[in-house]
């Protein structure tokens, strides 16, 4: 199976500028090896009945993204962390 590429939407970018290395680092991780080989799994969910709009928690930071599937690009246009 093959990886998904991986972009990022202006507020998200925002977001990730401002976590912590360490946790940056393991969300990175997380993103290369679970989602981003399967956006449709790794316990995320839809968002309404759009099933390429979806939501999921990686590395204990929640995200909602869009999946394209004809250019096999996951767009996560929202990070939230605590």
């Amino acid at each position: 199976m093959s990886c998904y590429r991986l972009q990022y939407a202006p507020p998200a970018d925002l977001a990730l500028d401002s976590m912590g290395a360490s946790l940056r680092t393991r969300f990175d991780a997380g993103m290369r090896a679970q989602l981003a080989p399967n956006p449709y799994g790794y316990g995320s969910v839809p968002i309404g009945t759009d099933e390429d709009r979806r939501e999921a928690t990686v590395s204990g930071v929640v995200i909602r993204y869009y999946v394209s599937r004809g250019v096999a690009t996951v767009t996560v246009v929202r990070v939230v962390f605590l």
